[in-house]
């Protein structure tokens, strides 16, 4: 993983939270364009804002909080990290919302249950005979 410049305890944590996402650098494409908005001549000379590309997710994160370049980087791996993050989790959710319908799905009915839909299609079919006409 690429160094960070702000020198945190933090940046330890942000390099095994992206290895243990598997978010590889030959996978992210990084460059710096100018931020704008506040900030003055810093932030109209220089190139502050950090720009991420994870091409397998096809996230792109721009990041702008601060005038350092340094720190914006470290904060736009942290918001890529988090990302991914969500959307491993959500995935994951997915998958057992849908073995969760799948169980309830093919799980046999209740003896009550039964009982009561072979009432209600007694009573449907009473419902149709009295309806028939008399000859």
């Amino acid at each position: 993983m690429k160094a960070f410049k702000t020198n945190t305890i933090n940046d330890n944590a942000l390099t095994e939270k992206l290895k243990s996402l598997n978010i590889l650098d030959k996978d992210i494409k990084e460059s710096f364009i100018h931020s704008g908005g506040k900030g003055g001549q810093n932030v109209n000379k220089v190139a502050t804002c950090v720009q991420l590309i994870h091409a397998p997710s096809g996230i792109i994160i721009k990041c702008s909080r601060t005038r350092q370049q340094g720190l914006n980087r470290y904060w736009a791996y942290f918001i890529l990290a988090q990302k991914i993050e969500g959307l491993a989790t959500a995935k994951k959710v997915e998958k057992r919302h849908v073995s969760e319908k799948e169980r309830r799905t093919n799980r046999k009915r209740s003896m009550r249950s039964k009982q009561r839909m072979l009432e209600d299609k007694k009573h449907q079919a009473n419902k149709k005979n009295q309806r028939r006409d008399i000859e």
